[in-house]
């Protein structure tokens, strides 16, 4: 079973091959690509595992007018841009000591030690340039049956890493198999080093919940957490009673994902700093908020709110009460946030002075529109509006 994705003939992929192969050096497509490729899943990130140390990648990048960024030169990793598309090129290493968050590493020419030290098996997958696939491990297996396992001994693998913890379930959302049950050895690990999550920084946890929260559906993992006793530790109060009903929404309505429509869902406590928010997701949260307890249509949520919150709001609340969105939903929300406020300011000149009491004219106005789901005309509007005598 090799690789047949077109990902693989990239002239700037097979440029930075060309590169380090004619120097003598190897190169193998490893991990995310190669998992995705063999799945039939989109290729977005490619890595490649070399023999070459960073310091000679990064004279072979200059001698072949390839941009190098040093990015994780210190663990073996080098960026290079190629026709303006990043390849991540690592050299093959072993760990040699870890603390639960960084680990230092020694380079290695030996493909088996670098795979022995990745997190799972079904990302210890290698390939050549042309697609002949390399497993090392005998992975293959697992990732037909969409089976995530951590390589060796799974305590191990935790402690050298305590973010390994959510990355099982992140990896169980997007590709193990929702009617098998989750692997009980990793799961019984992971309770095991619950209290090593509270050494993790909120950032690295933040990046990790959004990437879960994201899957195409992700409540087998979201469940096994809490039962576990993971959820907790990184979403304090996090309630999960609605969750599959939300996601049957979604798959049943043929709407994509958002990560942020399900931590809402969770109604977690402090989600801002338990994931390191920006200002711009916390803000988006907090709109959210208010749109779900407005008890208004789709139609009024996406004039107030936008499509994209609206759509949140009416799913949570239909989740939340186990009932069915509407079959137009998509078609309400466009109208809704295409309609026009027909007042303007200049058409209240003469009715009401300038100033603040325009301004709440105005607001009071729109509100009477949209709670006639915005079928008030401009004259409507106005008829209880008199000019001064």
């Amino acid at each position: 079973m090799n690789l047949a994705g077109d990902w693989l003939h990239s002239p700037a992929t097979q440029r930075i091959f060309k590169m380090l192969t004619e120097a003598g050096f190897q190169a193998l497509f490893v991990g995310g690509c190669v998992r995705n490729d063999l799945l039939s899943m989109p290729v977005t990130d490619i890595d490649i595992a070399t023999d070459a140390v960073p310091q000679r990648v990064l004279k072979l990048a200059e001698a072949a007018n390839i941009r190098a960024i040093p990015t994780g030169i210190d663990h073996g990793t080098v960026t290079l841009v190629c026709d303006g598309k990043p390849h991540e090129v690592t050299t093959f290493r072993k760990d040699i000591a870890t603390d639960g968050r960084r680990a230092v590493v020694a380079f290695s020419t030996e493909i088996l030690d670098d795979a022995q030290r990745r997190d799972f098996t079904i990302n210890a997958l290698y390939a050549g340039s042309d697609g002949t696939l390399i497993d090392p491990l005998g992975s293959l297996p697992d990732l037909l049956k969409h089976k995530v396992r951590f390589i060796g001994d799974p305590d191990a693998r935790i402690t050298e890493d305590y973010l390994r913890v959510l990355r099982f379930f992140r990896f169980q959302a997007w590709f193990g198999d929702p009617l098998k049950p989750i692997d009980p050895v990793g799961l019984a690990a992971c309770q095991r080093h619950l209290a090593g999550l509270n050494t993790l920084s909120r950032e690295r946890v933040g990046m990790e919940m959004r990437k879960l929260l994201a899957a195409p559906d992700p409540t087998i993992a979201i469940l096994a957490m809490e039962k576990s006793g993971v959820l907790a530790a990184v979403l304090p109060g996090a309630e999960t009673s609605c969750v599959v009903a939300l996601t049957t929404l979604e798959r049943t309505g043929n709407f994509a994902p958002r990560w942020q429509r399900q931590l809402a869902m969770l109604s977690t406590t402090d989600p801002e700093k338990m994931m390191r928010l920006s200002r711009f997701e916390a803000r988006e949260l907090t709109v959210l908020g208010k749109a779900m307890i407005t008890h208004e249509t789709p139609r009024q949520l996406a004039q107030r709110f936008g499509e994209t919150i609206a759509l949140d709001a009416t799913l949570i609340t239909c989740a939340r009460n186990r009932t069915s969105p509407p079959n137009d939903l998509r078609q309400l929300l466009q109208s809704g946030a295409s309609e026009t406020f027909p007042i303007k300011a200049a058409d209240l000149a003469g009715f009401i002075p300038n100033g603040p009491e325009m301004g709440r004219v105005l607001i009071d106005l729109k509100e009477r529109w949209i709670a006639a789901d915005m079928t008030l005309s401009w004259a409507q509007l106005l008829s209880d509006l008199r000019r001064p005598t």
